[in-house]
């Protein structure tokens, strides 16, 4: 399902559940109604503001719904989601296969993922008209579980043929960090729906390890999606747009329904990152061998504004 990603950026606004709409009220003066959004159209809900309320029935009813409630804080990073406890008729099936999973399986899984994480930074470096060479020759030499870190060695020169040698990832920072902050945790919730979606559990991961993220899987899966969210943070950068505005939240989001090229042809990043999901649901269940990961490129209408550029 392709659904709105609906983010509330303004401080004083309610929110509430009425007749299948999700409400949104000013609670300054006449508390004007200030729009509806139907519910089952949401993909998820981005809670960006200060002063903002909601109702548990709207809680509730996104759940159902297979929606996320995204908390961000002020470096736009997302800092809590409520994600539903069911999300797909086989679940308990699924995640007792996800258990079960031997660590050869999730080694050789987190490869094909770094793979195509690096394949992906190759193709926005080249968008750019950046060498792609140091991330192409990287991909070829990931092996199972990657145990040379590669995708590490990756960011490293990435970063700076993306940006520049004075550019420092920093989530606390202004600027294109903030803007790849707010792409990111859209990208996160959006990966979160699909992961709860396909029945699997969102901390049960491949690769990140860190106790204390319930988020690991999905930090896992939307690897190969970050470059998207990169690229047009640099085309926004390049074209004048230094901080995080409605505007270039518009545009971020806007990144998540675009098209990607796919076995099966042109298909939407946010469908891609779903058949992700499924086909590793799929791999546990012992359905199917690989995953099913997008070809390397890029968003093909980003492709298309860089060159009329």
């Amino acid at each position: 399902m392709i659904g709105r990603i609906v983010e509330v950026a303004d401080d004083n606004r309610h929110l509430r559940v009425h007749r299948g709409f999700m409400v949104v009220q000013d609670t300054a003066g006449e508390r004007k109604e200030l729009g509806q959004v139907p519910l089952d159209d949401i993909a998820a809900v981005i809670a960006n503001a200060h002063g903002l309320s909601y109702t548990n029935n709207l809680l509730v009813a996104l759940a159902e719904r297979g929606a996320p409630f995204v908390l961000c804080g002020a470096n736009h990073n997302a800092v809590g989601m409520l994600i539903p406890i069911e999300g797909n008729f086989e679940q308990a099936k699924r995640i007792e296969a996800q258990i079960a999973a031997s660590q050869p399986t999730h080694k050789r899984l987190w490869a094909a993922v770094v793979r195509a994480k690096l394949e992906q930074q190759a193709a926005a470096l080249e968008a750019t008209g950046a060498p792609t060479a140091p991330l192409t020759a990287l991909a070829a030499k990931v092996k199972s579980g990657d145990p040379e870190n590669l995708e590490a060695q990756g960011a490293q020169r990435y970063w700076r043929l993306l940006f520049g040698d004075s550019f420092r990832r920093d989530q606390d920072g202004g600027g294109p960090n903030a803007m790849l902050n707010y792409g990111y945790t859209v990208l996160r919730a959006t990966t979160a729906r699909a992961i709860v979606a396909a029945g699997l559990h969102t901390s049960i991961g491949l690769h990140h390890s860190n106790d204390t993220n319930a988020m690991r899987l999905v930090d896992d899966v939307m690897e190969p999606f970050r470059p998207m969210i990169d690229l047009k943070v640099w085309q926004l950068n390049r074209n004048g747009e230094k901080e995080v505005t409605p505007d270039t939240k518009r545009a971020l989001v806007r990144t998540l329904y675009d098209d990607m090229q796919t076995d099966a042809g042109a298909t939407p990043v946010m469908a891609c990152i779903q058949k992700l999901a499924t086909s590793l649901a799929q791999v546990y269940l012992g359905e199917r061998d690989k995953l099913d990961l997008p070809l390397p490129g890029l968003p093909l209408a980003l492709a298309s504004a860089l060159q009329d550029e």
